[in-house]
């Protein structure tokens, strides 16, 4: 007989039961014991709002504004259309610190990317989708039709469109078919749009810590290649304009939610060093204002603020009214530029320049908060029992 067949044939101990006799168990093997892969673990403030980026938030639309009244390079012409002679011969220090105010939209671009990843999460596709339209079309469509009948009663500062190109613009994707804005202001929103798009992908997926980074990662990666591609496509979706604030702005959120770690510092420099040479492009393309020092001092004083944020330096700021300050951004935003300076180029000679556009400002704040509270909101509530009764019905369609 065999070895193997004598350890087969030996007797199976058993014990006794109640008076039955039961195999006994079998002899437990150690096994080195597994070492748990460390994960990410979602803090308790991960829920709570933050009061400190509605303040962050309002700050920067104030500093834009301010910036297309007495910063901009139109506004510091002789014989500009706005206040007849260069801004900086009125108030040259007003003007000193309007002229880097235009940083606010990168401001407004990170805060998107914190914001929207911090929105989006637990959340479906469907409920992302339905979220954007309510906030982002009730207060554009009635900037669209204020801005339009201001510069019909105000003419002279700048030319109307067709009413062909102005109802195009209700579908926001004026940018996309080569028509312009009804206001210049308008074009940050196709930039907006493109990283919806780009990050629906993820949500579609389910949000995790890991699928973030990654999409941080590759999105990075195709925004540096698109400007040598030269494929009009990579650069149509890459966005490397605003690619790296909207980075930021997700790898300031996984800080937040997660707690902060070598990758996501790196992140966050990455996209610091590539948005200060985006800084310095638009400088010389489009502003010719403001200094390359300065505007990297601003936009990195500001980031520094949202790392605070992050971080949790700020939980302790629950200020009520920052909650109403930073609902008027969106409708100030879309309301102030060409209306506003039209409205200047009136009254330029009626009072103190500065404060003409202190007054302007705080009309505009004003009815901000009117389309806020009476057309926002009760838009928002129609258009959100609309869309959940459509895909209601196309869930039942599909069963």
């Amino acid at each position: 007989m065999s070895m193997q067949e004598a350890e087969r044939r030996r007797p199976i101990p058993r014990r006794v039961v109640g008076g039955l006799q039961q195999p006994l168990p079998p002899l437990a093997v150690p096994t080195p014991a597994r070492q748990p892969v460390p994960r990410p673990a979602v803090r308790d403030r991960a829920g709570r709002r933050l009061y400190a980026i509605d303040g962050i938030r309002l700050l920067a639309a104030l500093m834009v504004a301010v910036h297309h009244y007495a910063g901009t390079h139109r506004v510091d012409q002789p014989g500009n259309r706005i206040w007849d002679r260069p801004v900086s011969d009125i108030m040259p220090t007003v003007f000193r610190f309007a002229s880097y105010g235009w940083i606010g939209v990168e401001i407004f671009f990170v805060i998107s990317g914190f914001v929207i990843c911090m929105s989006c999460w637990g959340r479906s596709p469907r409920q992302f989708f339905t979220s954007r339209v309510i906030r982002l079309y009730p207060a554009y469509w009635f900037a669209i039709v204020f801005t339009t009948a201001v510069l019909i009663a105000l003419p002279g500062v700048w030319d109307r469109l067709r009413t062909r190109d102005v109802l195009l613009n209700f579908t926001m994707l004026q940018s996309g078919s080569g028509v312009m804005n009804v206001d210049g202001v308008y074009w940050t929103l196709w930039s907006e749009l493109r990283f919806y798009l780009l990050f629906l992908v993820v949500v579609w997926s389910g949000l995790t810590y890991r699928k973030v980074v990654v999409f941080c990662c590759v999105w990075g990666a195709a925004a540096m290649l698109a400007p040598i591609s030269k494929l009009p496509l990579l650069e149509l979706v890459a966005n490397p304009e605003g690619a790296w604030y909207f980075i930021a702005g997700l790898s300031l959120y996984l800080m937040h939610r997660f707690g902060q770690d070598l990758l996501l510092w790196g992140i966050l420099a990455m996209a610091w060093l590539m948005g200060q040479r985006e800084l310095g492009i638009r400088i010389d393309e489009v502003e010719h204002v403001s200094g390359w020092r300065g505007s990297v001092a601003v936009f990195t004083v500001f980031l520094l603020a949202m790392v605070a944020i992050a971080l949790g330096a700020t939980d302790r700021i629950r200020w009520k009214w920052l909650v109403t300050a930073g609902a008027l951004t969106y409708p100030l935003y879309l309301m102030h530029y060409a209306a506003g300076t039209a409205v200047i180029n009136r009254l330029r000679d009626t009072m103190d320049a500065r404060l003409l556009i202190a007054s302007v400002i705080a009309g505009f704040m004003l009815l901000s908060w009117l389309v806020h509270r009476f057309v926002e909101r009760p838009a928002a509530r129609l258009l959100k029992r609309g869309l959940d009764t459509s895909f209601a019905r196309l869930r039942n369609a599909g069963a």
